[in-house]
């Protein structure tokens, strides 16, 4: 008989290990799915091979890793289940990935769908109400089987095809965790996080920045937003200059490089050669800087930022800040910009 498959979502804390585990051991063949937006896990796109076989060596777990992030920013506008305390549509969240996982059972001739989910763990997502609802609007009645918790709730079609037995599934309710990590030590699994918000839109700081855009108050436009113009937002220093030039410095060199590395053909890079200093960005700038009248000051005024962040040194001459980008490279003698200025283009949060 052809062995039955199941997709569990797979968020790499515990409890997503632990149901993807059990179902396992039950004779299923499991593939996890790890789902990444600009919001959490992004950075698993650079190297997905090397995250796939991470978890395989330490959990032996075969994970998938897909990005979600285009419909996560389309749903950002108008989530039908509303926000958490910051910008975190977390229902929502879950429903497009239980969508998108659905999707995906054909693709890899999967049956049904597993999550780690536990009654009454989040207040928000967690709750029975919620999982129920969830589990309808993302068009999965029966098809989701929640381990940890499926003794508490109603049999779904993995067991009544008799796919995994119900009488070794679980009863997992509350915030506690004492249970998880005994389960945990009984399947070898010593190394694994804490529980914790991973989701960026969540952070009382960095989601307002993103909710800012979402209510057309920056100089990017909802309609417009893109994955990089999220990935600069969660990066660096940010400013605001004259003429709503949108600038980003570098607080370290991992942050420069990441800055040098998102840069787009529209994008003007500055930074010292001769002295250690920030990376610093204007975005989507060229075009308006070459026929803006003032675009010349623009230039000169994050030059002198760069200079105000760079290394100091005495009796300041003035230095050369580098600008890339422009229809030619060219360099410009500055002087560290004045700490009124400073305080004043700085977008606070």
């Amino acid at each position: 008989m052809k062995k039955i498959t199941a997709l569990a979502l797979y968020s790499g804390g515990l409890d997503s290990m632990l149901a993807a585990k059990l179902v396992a051991s039950l004779g299923v063949r499991v593939l996890a799915v790890k789902f990444v937006t600009p919001f959490f896990d992004y950075g698993l796109l650079e190297d997905p091979e090397k995250y796939k076989q991470e978890v395989m060596e330490k959990y032996g777990i075969e994970v998938l890793v897909e990005d979600l992030s285009n419909n996560y920013l389309d749903l950002l506008h108008n989530p039908s289940h509303g926000f958490g305390k910051n910008f975190n549509p977390c229902i929502d969240c879950k429903i497009l990935m239980f969508r998108r996982a659905k999707a995906m059972l054909a693709e890899h001739g999967a049956s049904f769908l597993v999550t780690g989910e536990v009654i009454g763990q989040r207040p928000m997502s967690q709750r029975r109400d919620t999982m129920r609802v969830i589990e309808r609007d993302s068009d999965n009645d029966g098809m989701l089987l929640r381990p940890l918790s499926a003794k508490l709730m109603n049999p779904t079609k993995a067991e009544l095809e008799g796919w995994v037995d119900r009488e070794k599934l679980l009863d997992f309710s509350g915030r506690g965790r004492s249970r998880q990590i005994k389960m945990a030590h009984e399947y070898g699994i010593t190394d694994f996080p804490t529980p914790a918000g991973g989701c960026i839109l969540a952070d009382p700081v960095l989601s307002t920045r993103i909710a800012k855009i979402y209510a057309d108050d920056f100089v990017i436009k909802a309609d417009e937003i893109t994955v990089t113009d999220i990935r600069f937002l969660l990066v660096g220093r940010q400013f605001l200059l004259p003429g709503d030039f949108w600038c980003i410095l570098g607080r370290n060199e991992e942050e420069n490089n990441k800055i040098e590395a998102l840069a787009e053909e529209n994008d003007v890079l500055f930074h010292m050669p001769d002295r250690p200093g920030p990376t610093a960005l204007l975005r989507n700038a060229r075009e308006r800087l070459s026929i803006n009248s003032c675009g010349h000051d623009t230039l000169q005024q994050v030059a002198d930022l760069v200079l105000r962040y760079g290394k100091k040194v005495k009796d300041d001459p003035g230095e050369g800040v580098k600008i890339t980008g422009m229809a030619k490279t060219k360099q410009l003698l500055g002087h560290p910009l004045s700490e009124e200025l400073r305080r004043e283009w700085m977008i606070k949060s």
